[in-house]
């Protein structure tokens, strides 16, 4: 709780113009780890076919994890770390291994990094465990980023409010294709999500935590 008052202490003047970050920011306990991932993270292969040519299969991709790109702009690093919360192969990594990866891209300060919030955009355990038994794999293709509308007014209004955390409020738009054994077309769904992302000036960009609901 003392890291949840020092979260809010710091950011809320800022973000308190969005419903659902203050929400997030106030809420009396973080989830659990073991929460299962949306519904389009989990289809069943009875799913709808997408397009013919379907995703690429990640095979051919380096079996490491992306790591967190070294950049300062909070919307570029958004859209990268949505594109890796949207992403995932249940053939070449564990759940654990997953997590342990996606908590690399988690700012340091300690009292602002929420891992639990990103824990549940992850597959649970036994999820994960049926999803590798029918070999499924998702990839992600991020289609915009922005600043939502009531955090770019607070911002106007305050300019300096924002200088204690650096935390930013940032929304990605996009398309999450998912594929499974017996299915290389799979099928498509759209994904929005926002995120709150540090980025200090001497600092690169690391990701704070994933809001409950996305704001516009």
């Amino acid at each position: 709780m003392r890291r949840r008052a020092l979260l809010g202490t710091a950011v809320l003047v800022v973000l308190v113009a969005l419903a659902g970050l203050a929400a997030y920011l106030t809420r009396d306990g973080r989830g659990s780890s073991n929460a299962e991932a949306p519904p389009a993270s989990s289809p069943s292969p009875s799913s709808s076919a997408a397009s013919p040519s379907g995703p690429p299969s990640p095979r051919s991709r380096p079996h490491s994890l992306p790591a967190p790109p070294d950049t300062h702009d909070p919307i570029a690093f958004g859209k990268a770390a949505a594109e890796v919360l949207w992403s995932y192969d249940t053939r070449a990594y564990s759940q654990a291994e997953l997590l342990t990866a996606l908590h690399r891209w988690l700012t340091t300060e300690t009292k602002y990094a929420d891992p639990a919030s990103v824990d549940k955009a992850v597959p649970s355990p036994v999820l994960w465990k049926e999803m590798a038994a029918n070999g499924q794999f998702a990839t992600a293709k991020v289609h915009e980023g922005h600043f939502p509308n009531a955090f770019t007014r607070a911002l106007q209004e305050d300019p300096g409010a924002i200088t204690q955390a650096y935390v930013y409020a940032v929304t990605v738009s996009g398309k999450q294709s998912i594929a499974w054994k017996g299915s290389p077309a799979g099928g498509a769904e759209s994904r929005s999500t926002t995120l709150a992302v540090q980025c200090r000036p001497d600092h690169p960009c690391a990701l704070v935590g994933v809001m409950p609901s996305v704001a516009p």
